[in-house]
């Protein structure tokens, strides 16, 4: 399938696939076409500039506020736009990915917000993507009732969530996708395709366009979506400023550039989360390389480590200075057959919701239908009848440089147990990644890439240091894959290991899993006659 855009060509080298012409229309693919030859050598650019600042700080540059915008900092006045429709209140948000039972289940689960996420919790095969566009054309359109083979039926209910969508990160590319002879970028596939089909759909039925956007780790980058959202907004003939987006910040860079993100996005935004994995997978990345920045067994490193509770804090200040909402982190508990461990699992819940409610955040994310009720009482709890608390605007807090990075106050060596659990998450995650599933729950929790990265990185950054010995890990990884194999005959074990081995051992830390992995395992391009 191919079309014209700009006298270019997009070339669709996937096979066709079940409605995938309601899809990749030539108008859509042309829409795509357009995204990328304005912004596919600027987001290179930008890719090229990450790792250039990761070698400088590598090197010992220092990590602080940027001087050259103290200015937007410094500046009392300037406010993002108001909330858009559907987005005042946001007390209670579901993630997941885009697949007909969870947008009907996310949808009717009486959260406030359904973040259609593309990103972690979706295994990028082709199949995914296109189809979870369809999911959200149907949902806009209610003809997403279905019955499984096994009967049980799944109909939309008359009061459904707000629909956000997540694309995957500037890093990805989308290699099915190509405009002029290479690849397109996936956050201009994932926002591209939705847009054009959605975007007016959505104003129609009285919201909007809305987004989240992920692994942002600079002003710049802001600005490069900020573009991204005049130019397909113009294209289409939608008002500027109607797009809404909200940005995660889950990068350590950003959170030295929070008011400059908002700044640079300030009429389109819809405030900032605090994806708290993705934080500590930053942090160890960036920093991981220094025994300063040696962190113990995840489960240890909890939000109320106060390098955490720095990046939060200031989250807050930030965000309700600039009339923006302030979203809080993931509750990836999710509900099973023993009452005792539900009981434990939401009381951790509770505590953490207490948290942030009391900090004065706007809303959290949870990833299951159950933990909605609870999330929704505890924000409810302090909110009362209001939306929101934009006027907490926490003049209390005060952050500087060294709060955000004081990591030795909770610094130290793993666990057996630390280890066995990041080697068996890694392994179990990967097997279901490479079968197509994005979001799976494993022991209790839902676990996406973000969890699988902290947990590899973690594995990495304790064999450098040497607190973690490589012939104890090569038992470790032994057992696991052994468990795993008998758990599932069918699971690759060898692809499993070298995966493993090639994102968690090696002396250079990759610093995603996913592209590679994608490249070698999730790309299906069809064979070309001879």
């Amino acid at each position: 399938m191919t079309t014209t855009a700009l006298t270019q060509q997009v070339r669709v080298l996937a096979a066709p696939g079940h409605r995938h012409d309601e899809i990749l229309t030539p108008a859509a693919l042309d829409f795509v076409g357009r995204l990328a030859d304005a912004f596919a050598d600027r987001r290179r650019e930008l890719m090229k500039e990450r790792r250039r600042q990761a070698l400088r700080l590598a090197a010992g540059s220092p990590l602080v506020f940027p001087m050259v915008t103290a200015a937007v900092r410094d500046d009392p006045r300037w406010r993002v736009a108001p909330p858009a429709p559907g987005l005042t209140d946001r007390r209670v948000e579901i993630t997941g990915p885009p697949d007909r039972r969870m947008a009907v289940n996310a949808l009717n689960s009486d959260a406030r917000v359904w973040m259609a996420d593309f990103e972690d919790a979706t295994a990028p095969l082709w199949d995914n993507v296109v189809g979870g566009q369809l999911t959200l054309l149907d949902a806009i359109e209610r003809r997403i009732d279905f019955t499984t083979p096994e009967g049980k039926e799944y109909r939309l209910g008359e009061r459904p969530a707000t629909i956000m969508v997540r694309p995957r990160g500037w890093h990805l590319d989308e290699e099915h996708l190509e405009y002029d002879g290479r690849p397109v970028p996936a956050a201009l596939v994932d926002f591209g395709l939705y847009f054009f089909h959605c975007a007016q759909r959505q104003i129609d039925a009285g919201y909007g366009p809305y987004f989240y956007l992920p692994k942002l780790e600079n002003r710049y980058e802001a600005r490069l979506w900020n573009d991204v959202f005049l130019l397909a907004q113009e294209l289409l003939g939608i008002e500027r400023g109607t797009v809404r987006a909200t940005v995660l910040i889950e990068t350590i860079t950003a959170a030295f550039e929070m008011e400059e993100i908002l700044y640079e996005l300030r009429e389109h935004s819809a405030g900032l989360n605090a994806g708290r994995w993705d934080y500590l997978f930053s942090v160890i990345k960036t920093f991981g390389h220094r025994t300063d920045f040696l962190l113990p067994d995840r489960a240890k490193v909890t939000m109320t480590a106060p390098f955490m509770r720095a990046y939060t804090e200031l989250l807050v200040r930030t965000c309700h200075r600039r009339g923006a909402h302030a979203i809080g982190g993931m509750a990836a508990q999710v509900p099973g057959k023993d009452p005792a461990a539900n009981e434990a699992a939401f009381a951790k819940v509770r505590l953490d919701k207490e948290r942030e409610a009391e900090d004065g955040f706007d809303g959290s994310w949870v990833a299951h239908p159950a933990l909605v009720p609870l999330c929704r009482e505890v924000f409810g709890g302090v909110l009362g009848s209001r939306p929101h608390q934009l006027d907490r605007t926490r003049d209390d807090v005060e952050v500087t440089p060294a709060d955000l990075l004081s990591v030795r106050r909770v610094s130290g060596p793993p666990t057996p147990e630390g280890v066995r659990t990041n080697v068996a998450v890694t392994l179990r995650y990967y097997a279901a990644w490479l079968r197509g599933q994005g979001a799976v729950a494993i022991d209790g929790l839902m676990e996406d890439a973000a969890t699988a990265e902290i947990a590899r990185v973690q594995i990495w950054q304790w064999l450098r240091h040497r607190v973690l010995d490589g012939a104890d890990l090569e038992r470790v990884l032994a057992d696991e894959l052994a468990a795993l194999g008998a758990d599932d005959p069918s699971a690759p074990l060898d692809d499993l290991r070298a995966l493993f081995e090639s994102t968690a051992t090696t002396g250079e830390l990759p610093l995603f899993f996913t592209p590679d992995a994608y490249s070698r395992h999730l790309v299906r391009l069809p064979e070309i006659p001879a």
